[in-house]
């Protein structure tokens, strides 16, 4: 009997846990949540497969939009073409909000903004500028023509298909035009004017979309938003495609590595050099790098090399100087500054190279002239005692030891000796008194 009253009473129990569960389904997480991620600088790899990424995740679990907080100068064309293509087959609506007061949305940010599926501004920002750039070097007037003619085709196609202002996103790239944000929103590039990202969710929502599946209307009002940035990989990845960095630690790799071919055994100028060095490299993967200029930094740390083993007067020194100036301007050739080495890099790096040459230089002449405090070659003009008579040999005792002594005239035991000449171990000296 006790068996089939528990038996019953466990029956009751899962009978009106599923009676509530049935009641009261439980909400996707997702749907409760607005997700937000901030992209701030040039549009790079690492960006796009942050963005990539987050696309991807909020599509998988459901997230009732995406917004894309962005304050960039442009970037790569590769990198903005990535992205746009994941906000054109995400299955989540992905909103572009270019924020806050003063950031931008140039060149390639602006085609980011056009493809997104609600675009918002903040006040205070502008969109515009896509005009494409030559990135290893400057473009002939031909291939300037086909690129421009693409980057229009492309931008007047993402304008089509989100119902934006075709004629003023062509300008855009054609003629480099820019807009506020009021302006943008009289011309109909963007949806959405709002001052701040709780004010963005509260006008989503209701709003009509078209993602890849269809038709979908955001239900946004009171979510919560929820920030992802980016993690400690992507933002050291990040860090790595910033042309000044790539720029010093290709230098510090250079030194590094021959550091340590001059002075074998060191171990820590070769571990850094070739650590840098690599590092280096993979940043001029993102970077398109001018290897006209690669070779001419090369060339000037050579002669600042020679400068200590060659005796030029100065010639390589300048030569060096100038080659590794003209070499680092031109590593990175672009008309975006973003997408260059800054002078206030360069010059320290040239300038404080060349000093340490300069410096290495006169410790070398320095070194060369002074007269030598160890060796036989002190011996010179010391004074010292003789212990024995010397003449045609004897003992003398000089600098705290016995050497074996000669001597053009004979001088008596005791008397004080000046070392003349050494030959082998044999001191020539001669009496002080005479």
């Amino acid at each position: 009997m006790s068996y089939t009253v528990g038996v019953k009473t466990t029956l009751q129990i899962w009978l009106t846990l599923l009676a509530v569960l049935l009641a009261f389904p439980p909400l996707s997480r997702a749907e409760k949540q607005v997700r937000l991620v901030e992209v701030e600088g040039p549009i790079g790899p690492v960006v796009a497969e942050f963005l990539v990424d987050a696309i991807g995740r909020a599509t998988r679990e459901g997230a009732a939009c995406l917004i894309i907080q962005m304050d960039t100068p442009g970037g790569l064309d590769a990198s903005m073409r990535t992205i746009i293509k994941e906000i054109l087959a995400s299955e989540a609506p992905v909103v572009v909000y270019v924020a806050p007061a003063g950031s931008r949305a140039a060149s390639a940010g602006a085609l980011i903004t056009i493809a997104a599926h609600v675009a918002a501004m903040a006040p205070g920002t502008n969109i515009g500028a896509a005009h494409p750039v030559g990135l290893g070097g400057q473009m002939d007037s031909t291939m300037a023509g086909k690129v421009t003619n693409d980057a229009a085709a492309y931008i007047r196609s993402i304008a089509e298909k989100r119902g934006r202002n075709v004629q003023w996103a062509e300008d855009a790239v054609r003629k480099s035009v820019s807009a506020t944000e009021q302006e943008a929103l009289k011309l109909k590039i963007i949806d959405l004017v709002c001052p701040t990202v709780s004010a963005l969710v509260d006008s989503l929502h209701g709003r009509r979309v078209e993602v890849a599946s269809g038709p979908r209307v955001l239900s946004t009002k009171g979510l919560k938003v929820v920030t992802f940035r980016m993690g400690l990989r992507e933002r050291f990845l990040a860090t790595l495609s910033d042309p000044n960095i790539a720029y010093i630690l290709m230098v510090l790799g250079f030194y590094g590595l021959l550091f340590e071919l001059y002075n074998p055994g060191l171990v820590l100028p070769g571990i850094v050099g070739s650590i840098s060095i690599i590092l280096a490299f993979f940043s001029f993967q993102t970077l398109s790098v001018n290897y006209a200029g690669l070779v001419l930094i090369l060339i000037g740390i050579v002669m600042f090399i020679l400068e200590i083993k060659i005796v030029s007067h100065g010639a390589l020194t300048l030569g060096g100087i100038i080659a590794m100036a003209l070499g680092s301007t031109m590593l990175f050739q672009s008309p975006e500054p973003f997408l260059r080495v800054s002078w206030m890099v360069i010059a320290p790096v040239v300038l404080g190279t060349a000093a340490f040459v300069v410096f290495a230089l006169g410790l070398g002449i320095r070194a060369q002239r002074r007269k030598p405090v160890t060796g036989l070659s002190d011996m010179m003009g010391k004074i010292g005692t003789a212990r024995t008579e010397v003449h045609e040999k004897g003992m003398v005792f000089v600098a705290g030891e016995y050497w074996s002594a000669t001597s053009e005239a004979p001088i008596e035991a005791g008397a004080e000796v000046r070392v003349k000449a050494v030959r082998g171990l044999v001191l020539t000296v001669e009496n002080v008194k005479t």
